[in-house]
């Protein structure tokens, strides 16, 4: 078996920091656009309050998607692959869009109390956040870009 070591907050606090850039650029591209579609049609969306909560709503959902498709397809997201880690099940096997989804949601949930849900990964043997408790996942450090099955472990459900 092959041991793996646990990622560590600040990279994977690096890893949500690219992340975080790659959103805002989609938003600023995907917000000017439906500014300018707003604009012709003749809405003054500048002070409209529903499009203001559409446009946060919309931006959750952006970020979910984004997050959850990464992890359900690659198992990083493009911060993660900068950084070099990969999101895996407790068996080493790449989330599935189920548990994926949850791993999103609960990033969310994670981010609410001011960050403290992933503070989690200071305190925690394997370093997981909020997030990784609610959906059984564990970030590791995986310079190979393979994605393939990791065999160790350290994956193996533990008591909590």
């Amino acid at each position: 078996m092959t041991a793996v070591e646990p990622a560590g907050f600040a990279t994977r606090a690096v890893g949500l920091a690219i992340d975080g850039a790659v959103l805002v650029v989609v938003t600023i591209v995907v917000g000017a656009g439906t500014w300018l579609a707003a604009t012709v049609v003749g809405m003054d969306v500048t002070r409209n309050a529903v499009a203001f909560v559409l446009g946060g709503l919309g931006w959750l959902l952006l970020a979910g998607v984004y997050l959850a498709a990464f992890f359900s397809l690659t198992g990083q997201t493009p911060g993660m692959r900068a950084m070099g880690l990969r999101v895996v099940d407790l068996h080493g096997r790449r989330p599935g869009r189920g548990r994926s989804a949850v791993r999103a949601v609960g990033m969310f949930l994670a981010a609410l109390p001011a960050g403290a849900g992933f503070l989690l990964i200071l305190v925690d043997d394997r370093r997981r956040a909020l997030q990784d408790r609610l959906a059984g996942t564990l970030v590791i450090y995986d310079d190979s870009g393979s994605g393939a099955v990791i065999h160790t472990e350290v994956l193996h459900p533990l008591p909590d």
